[in-house]
C-alpha cells in the first residue's frame, strides 16, 4: 500500500520500525500501572478470559455476547487509531496504518500478517485482507467449547471495524471469513465499505447497542423517496448515529426507561443531541403513535410561556381572537419536550409544577380545568441542581422532573463517534446541496479528531456543510475547506512546539481547488493544521512546562495564560509529571 493511492502492503516494516510502539509501553510494578501512551492497560489470564466468555454466554445468549465484545472492541479499535496518528504522524499511510496489527502482537491478542491492502483514503476505497495467527480469542473459545461451526473472533473484529473506520473515516465492516475454532490454521478477515457488502445487515446489528441506533452505527438509511419524486427535495429524517461507550450506556438507559412513564430529564451541553434521544425515547415507549410535540422554553417570552403551554381561551386578551390549545392538550397521550428548561421564570415554574403534578391544566381565561395524559422528558444545558442552589430553579419542580436522568457527554468526551457522525453528515449533507463528495483526506480527518468540538455535534455539522458547499464536486475534503476549524485547533500546544524547536510537518502543497478558494485558510493555520496530532503529547508537556516556568509555579496564573481552569492544569500537571514545578501554598 502507498499513501493515499491503491497497491499493495510491503512484505514487512523496516528493521526498527516497532521500536516507537515499544517505548510507548510503560510498566510501573510499584504502582500497579501498566500504560500503553496514555491509556492505562491491564493484563488477563486467557483461561480466565475464556471462562468469562463462557459465563456471558450462558447467561445472555451468542447474540448478546457476540454484540457487546464487538462493540468493546469497535472502542478500542477506534482509541488505538488515534495512538496510531499520533506516533506516527509524518510516515506513509501503511505505517501508520501498520500499528494495529501490531498492537494486536504487543497485546498478545495474534500475530497479523497482511495478505491484501489496497486503499485510497480520498476516494473512500478500502480492501484488505489478514490472517490473524494464534489468535486469542479463538484459542479460548476452543477451550471451552472446543471446534464448532462458527467464526468466534467477534472482540477482534470489532476492533478492526473501529480501527479502519477511524482511520478512512467512514464505515467499514470487517467479517471473519476462516477461524481457528473452526479448525482452520489461521482466522482469515476481509475488510471493505459497508455499502460494497450485500448482506451487511446481520454483521451490523452486532455493533448496535439499542435497535432504535440508526440501524447500527453505519446504515445511516434516509428514508427512501416516494415514486416519481425527486430525492433530494425535502429533508431526510435524521437517526442516532454513535459507537462509542459514552454513547452506548445513554442509548441503553433509554431503552430502560422508554417503557415507562417516568419523568425523564436530559443533560448536556448545547448541541448534544438532547432533542435527538428525546424523540428516540418518545419511538421507543408505549406513547409512539401519540404526538411528540417540543418547546424551547428559551425562545418563548415569559409572558408568553403560559398560554404556550396551557393554550387560550378566546378574549382572554387583546387579539386572542379564537380559541386555540397549548403544548399540553396538542402532546395529550404522548410526549411533551421541554428544552432549555433552565431558562423558564419561577412563576412559569410554578405553573408548571401544577400540571405535573395534577395531571390537569387551564387555559388562559379559562375556567375549567382539563384533564391532560401527558409524559414530561425535559432537558436543559446547564446544572439545575446548581440553579436550585442559587434559586433559580425550584426545588420541589428539579424532584418531580429529575426522577430519571441521562446525561449526554459532549463530543470531545466520545471521539469514536466523529468517524460514523462525519460519514453521515457527508452523505446527508452531500444529497442536499447537490454535490458529489468522495470523503475526506487524511489530514482534514485528523483536524476534525483532533479538534475539541465546543459546540458539539451541531458544531461539527456546521462545519461539513461549510466544507461541502466549498469543496469540488468529485473530490475530497481538505483542510482548506476546514479553515475555520483549522485555526483555532490545539493552537497553544503547536505554537509551544514551534518554540521548542518541534518543527510541524511540512504542510504538503494545496489541491488546485483549495489554492483557488475564496476563503484560503488563515496563514498562521497553513503552519500548524496539517498534523494537529503531531507530537500532541510531548507538546502539551512542554507548553504546561513553559507557563509553569514563566509564572514560577503560579497555578492560577498559568492556568489564565492557557485559558484552563486551575483544577484542569493542576490535574494536567500531576498527570504529566511537573509536580515539581509547582509552588505549594503557603
Amino acid at each position: 500500500m502507498s499513501d493515499s493511492k491503491s497497491g499493495h502492503a510491503p512484505a514487512a516494516l523496516p528493521p526498527g520500525a516497532e521500536e516507537d510502539l515499544f517505548s510507548r509501553l510503560r510498566v510501573q510494578p510499584e504502582a500497579g500501572h501498566i500504560w500503553l501512551d496514555s491509556r492505562r492497560m491491564f493484563l488477563l489470564h486467557s483461561g480466565a478470559f475464556g471462562n468469562l466468555r463462557r459465563e456471558l454466554i450462558e447467561a445472555l445468549g451468542v447474540a448478546k455476547v457476540r454484540g457487546m465484545l464487538t462493540r468493546m472492541g469497535y472502542q478500542a479499535g477506534s482509541r488505538d487509531a488515534e495512538l496510531a496518528k499520533k506516533i506516527r504522524g509524518g510516515l506513509s499511510y501503511f505505517e501508520r496504518y501498520s500499528v494495529g496489527p501490531r498492537l494486536h502482537a504487543l497485546e498478545g491478542v495474534a500475530r497479523v500478517e497482511a495478505v491484501r491492502v489496497e486503499v485510497d483514503m480520498e476516494r473512500g476505497r478500502h480492501e484488505a485482507e489478514f490472517l490473524w495467527h494464534h489468535s486469542i480469542e479463538a484459542e479460548a473459545h476452543v477451550a471451552v467449547y472446543g471446534v464448532g461451526a462458527d467464526a468466534v473472533c467477534w472482540m477482534q473484529i470489532g476492533y478492526a471495524c473501529g480501527y479502519a473506520s477511524a482511520f478512512m473515516g467512514r464505515p467499514i465492516l470487517y467479517r471473519e471469513l476462516e477461524c481457528r475454532a473452526q479448525g482452520r490454521v489461521a482466522c482469515r478477515i476481509l475488510g471493505k465499505p459497508v455499502e460494497e457488502w450485500q448482506d451487511a445487515d446481520e454483521d451490523l446489528w452486532y455493533l448496535r447497542a439499542q435497535s432504535f441506533v440508526d440501524k447500527t452505527i453505519v446504515d445511516f438509511g434516509a428514508a427512501p423517496a416516494a415514486p416519481g419524486t425527486d430525492a433530494t427535495q425535502g429533508p431526510a429524517p435524521r437517526v442516532l448515529v454513535g459507537a462509542s461507550a459514552g454513547f452506548n450506556l445513554v442509548c441503553h438507559s433509554i431503552r430502560r426507561v422508554a417503557p415507562t412513564d417516568a419523568p425523564v430529564l436530559i443533560g448536556g451541553e448545547s448541541g448534544v443531541g438532547k432533542e435527538m434521544f428525546a424523540r428516540a425515547l418518545h419511538a421507543e415507549s408505549r406513547r409512539a403513535r401519540k404526538p411528540f410535540v417540543a418547546l424551547n422554553c428559551a425562545a418563548i417570552p415569559d409572558q408568553l410561556i403560559e398560554a404556550e403551554l396551557f393554550g387560550v381561551e378566546k378574549g382572554a386578551y387583546t387579539g386572542a381572537i379564537a380559541s386555540r390549545p397549548g403544548r399540553f392538550e396538542r402532546a395529550h397521550g404522548g410526549t411533551l419536550f421541554l428544552d432549555e428548561l433552565g431558562c423558564m421564570s419561577l412563576a412559569a415554574q410554578s405553573k408548571l409544577l401544577r400540571a405535573v403534578q395534577e395531571g390537569e391544566i387551564e387555559r388562559v381565561g379559562g375556567v375549567r380545568p382539563r384533564i391532560v395524559d401527558v409524559r414530561i422528558v425535559a432537558a436543559s444545558n446547564e446544572d439545575l441542581r446548581e440553579a436550585v442552589a442559587q434559586k433559580r430553579f425550584r426545588e420541589d419542580l428539579f424532584y418531580r422532573l429529575n426522577v430519571f436522568p441521562v446525561h449526554i457527554p459532549p463530543l470531545r468526551e466520545r471521539q469514536e463517534d466523529i468517524a460514523p457522525l462525519t460519514a453521515y453528515f457527508l452523505e446527508r449533507l452531500a444529497k442536499r446541496h447537490r454535490r458529489r463528495i468522495t470523503g475526506l483526506t487524511d489530514q482534514a480527518l485528523d483536524l476534525l479528531i483532533a479538534h475539541a468540538w465546543p459546540g458539539n455535534v451541531r458544531e461539527l455539522e456546521n462545519a461539513l456543510e461549510r466544507a461541502v458547499i466549498l469543496a469540488q464536486d468529485g473530490q475530497a475534503i481538505d483542510l482548506c475547506h476546514l479553515s475555520e476549524i483549522a485555526a483555532t485547533a490545539h493552537r497553544p500546544a503547536m505554537l509551544s512546539a514551534q518554540v521548542q524547536g518541534y518543527a510541524p510537518l511540512a504542510a504538503r502543497p494545496l489541491p488546485a481547488e483549495c489554492a483557488a478558494s475564496e476563503t484560503p485558510m488563515p496563514e498562521a493555520a497553513a503552519e500548524t493544521a496539517p498534523h494537529p496530532v503531531l507530537n500532541q503529547a510531548r507538546a502539551e508537556v512542554e507548553t504546561i512546562r513553559l507557563a509553569l516556568e514563566r509564572h514560577r509555579g503560579n497555578l492560577s496564573a498559568a492556568a489564565r495564560e492557557l485559558q484552563l481552569t486551575r483544577a484542569q492544569i493542576a490535574y494536567r500537571a500531576a498527570k504529566l509529571g511537573l509536580q515539581a514545578l509547582v509552588r505549594r501554598r503557603s
